[in-house]
């Protein structure tokens, strides 16, 4: 009987500790999000350079690519891009679509590492936000429906 109430109690000890280790490392709101330790272990996949004339715009704007790029958004974006003209990890995207050609944000979304190496304005953005930005490994037509999105955030209908 003793050594079933030792047992009982030797696991509740650890069960309790276990759960105090696993919520002490969890992020909280405050605390600052390191993207590359998140990404650290994926492959990045490049897209080919997209060129001006690459990226045809809709007018008016295509509903479903809004949707989708809503959804894009919320899940690999949001984090560290607010809609506003706040900067949090990145700059806000208020206005990115007054400021950037269309061509120059796919690049941004899909070819980061070449940006970061060629583009002076992606440098400077780097200099002022301090973080690289993460490849996020979408394909061409992800980050043009993230545009429409952008388009959409901007203004446009």
């Amino acid at each position: 009987m003793k050594k079933t109430a030792i047992l009982k109690m030797s696991l509740m000890i650890s069960f309790f500790f276990g759960l105090v280790a696993c919520v002490s490392k969890t992020p909280t709101n405050n605390d600052p999000l390191d993207t590359q330790e998140l990404t650290k272990n994926q492959t990045e996949v490049h897209g080919d350079v997209v060129k001006p004339e690459d990226v045809q715009l809709t007018h008016p704007l295509n509903a479903q690519w809004v949707s989708d790029g809503k959804s894009i958004y919320d899940v690999k974006c949001q984090s560290c891009h607010k809609l506003t003209d706040e900067k949090l990890v990145g700059p806000g995207w208020k206005g990115v679509t007054k400021r950037r050609s269309p061509d120059w944000i796919i690049n941004m979304i899909t070819n980061v590492d070449v940006m970061l190496e060629k583009d002076p304005a992606a440098q400077k953005l780097l200099e002022e936000c301090l973080v690289r930005m993460p490849n996020q490994n979408l394909t061409k037509d992800e980050a043009r429906k993230v545009l429409e999105f952008q388009r959409s955030n901007d203004g446009e209908k």
